[in-house]
């Protein structure tokens, strides 16, 4: 017998739509997962138009599993994010880099009736996590996705002694913030609006410095050259602003999904050695430490919170489209956990 769950999905015309889908009976690696809280992200917004689940940074408890899975049992706390499978076969994969996977499958092209908003999903045991005792629901769905993505270039090319920069402070942002902070770094934040100085560094920066109307970043009074750049606006940047702030070999890294060109100073890009690099996600070992260093350090995802109702999910997607969340959304079946 199938295990009915109701879900909510894009639509050709961009309306959220409330459906009821009825699972197939679990392949042998396969989990079911009653949902209780699913993040909502930037990525949501792109398929909004999509005929799909959405939602892809979710915590819920086991239900059921196949026949094969050893990893996690029922009744288990357990979260995801945007992969779902890969194919641990290739060189990316045998690696280690299964974040790069080419085979995978992923969030808005594979599975598509397996996202986040719904009452029941099923999902691959391969890319479900355990989530930590002391670690809340609404704390650890926006890791699955958000905090992954701050943390993998974080975790891979900082060192100790590195200044770090982050740019924006918002659904990244803020995260980027925190997990910089709490690993020692010097961290340093830029941002176009004033308000949010006062957060920045209660956060864990060490210095804030208000970009709006600035076009010469020589002249912000940074004390001291960065190594390290976390981009984590929306926002089209001139990267060649930075550039006069940046160590020689720095290493910049824009983190958002977005459409457009990025360009920069070429003779400047290659006279100081600066590396950009795109980064994706966290590995699946990665996800899991990342997991552990937010509860050991009491990382915290500063939320807004909306119910799992149609009406909230369209709440939800509309605060986000406006540029107005602050700066997760977490939905739950029950809204006051």
């Amino acid at each position: 017998m199938g295990l009915e769950s109701i879900q909510f999905c894009g639509s050709p015309c961009g309306e959220i739509v409330q459906k009821t889908f009825v699972h197939p009976e679990l392949a042998a690696d396969e989990v079911a997962v009653k949902v209780t809280h699913s993040g909502l992200c930037g990525t949501d917004l792109h398929f909004a138009t999509t005929d799909m689940v959405l939602g892809h940074e979710a915590i819920g408890i086991v239900h059921s599993i196949g026949s094969d899975v050893s990893a996690v049992k029922v009744g288990d706390r357990v979260g995801w994010g945007y992969p779902n499978w890969t194919c641990g076969k290739c060189e990316w994969c045998l690696r280690g880099e299964d974040n790069y996977c080419p085979n995978w499958r992923i969030y808005g092209l594979a599975d598509l009736e397996q996202g986040g908003l719904s009452s029941m999903s099923v999902r691959k045991e391969q890319w479900l996590f355990k989530i930590p005792e002391c670690m809340s629901s609404e704390d650890a769905a926006p890791l699955m996705c958000g905090g992954s993505t701050v943390w993998t270039p974080l975790v891979n090319h900082v060192k100790p002694y590195h200044r770090v920069g982050i740019v924006g402070i918002g659904g990244l942002g803020h995260l980027a913030i925190q997990f910089a902070a709490k690993m020692g770094v010097e961290v340093v934040v830029f941002s176009a609006t004033e308000s949010k100085r006062g957060e920045a560094l209660q956060l864990g920066a060490k210095e804030f410095y208000l970009t709006q109307n600035i076009d010469d970043y020589s002249a912000l009074g940074n004390t001291k050259q960065i190594d390290r750049l976390i981009i984590c606006t929306s926002a089209k940047l001139n990267l060649g602003l930075f550039y006069p702030i940046l160590n020689p070999q720095a290493m910049l890294f824009p983190l958002t999904a977005s459409d457009g060109e990025l360009t920069v100073p070429y003779f400047a890009t290659v006279r100081n050695g600066l590396h950009i690099s795109g980064s994706v996600i966290a590995t699946r070992f990665m996800q899991k430490k990342a997991l552990e260093f937010a509860a050991r350090n009491g990382v915290h995802v500063i939320v807004e919170r909306f119910p799992m109702t149609l009406d909230g999910v369209q709440a939800a997607m509309a605060r986000l489209r406006d540029g107005k969340m602050r700066y997760r959304a977490v939905l739950s079946w029950n809204n006051n956990e």
